[in-house]
């Protein structure tokens, strides 16, 4: 069901930003080149549809997600070799094949709009303080130790330690759905109401879902 409604809102997207495009030049048909279905190979070599300008809440908010995502499809893809237990890795696969999927339609939200894009194996986002640029880590992403001791663990140890991560890197993504939807922060464009509450939806059930699971791992004597 949750693919269902992913899927539904990628097909969502395809139609809204091709016909933009095709608004744009007084035709019914696609842009050229513009994809209908949104295969990452597709989202890759497409061109950019002109589009309205994004708010910069919207902006930053897939600026930051993509990171965040690529971390969680990163730490997810050690599953197999690291002995996960069966219920583990079958989560494991889930969220690397959901968020795979989100940041490439990410991606083409933010080229569709002429913003930055970060690559998908990018985990940090640019911020700028006090006119400096700086690359950040966004909230409840694994720090370098962290990611290290997660992929030396193996087994029961691996399970525990990905699962008190991933539910702390999910409560992030959270957060940050809430900073955007807040009051001072909302979301202004259709589609990135829509993956927010999508996020929200998603993680915020692998939250219960995993603290269930962490209390049947064995604690390491």
């Amino acid at each position: 069901m949750v693919r269902d409604r992913r899927l539904a809102v990628v097909l969502l997207a395809s139609t809204a930003l091709v016909g933009c495009a095709s608004a744009q030049h007084g035709t019914s048909a696609a842009a050229p080149g513009a994809p209908t279905v949104l295969s990452q190979a597709e989202l890759r070599k497409a061109p950019s549809p002109t589009a309205a300008k994004a708010s910069p809440a919207d902006v930053e908010f897939f600026q930051g997600m993509i990171p965040h995502h690529a971390q969680a499809v990163l730490i997810a893809g050690w599953a197999a070799s690291h002995g996960a237990r069966n219920d583990v890795r079958i989560l494991c696969e889930r969220i690397v094949v959901g968020q795979r999927d989100e940041i490439g339609l990410m991606q083409y939200w933010l080229r569709s709009h002429g913003e930055e894009v970060p690559p998908a194996n990018k985990m940090t986002m640019k911020m700028k303080m006090n006119g400096m640029v700086m690359e950040m880590s966004m909230p409840g992403m694994l720090n370098d130790a962290q990611l290290a001791a997660l992929d030396k663990s193996r087994g029961s140890e691996f399970d525990r330690l990905f699962l008190t991560a991933m539910i702390a890197h999910h409560e992030g993504a959270v957060s940050m759905v809430n900073e955007l939807l807040g009051s001072h922060n909302p979301a202004n464009d259709d589609l990135v109401y829509k993956m927010a509450s999508d996020v929200y939806a998603d993680q915020t059930t692998e939250i219960e879902r995993m603290s269930k699971m962490l209390q049947t791992v064995p604690v390491a004597r």
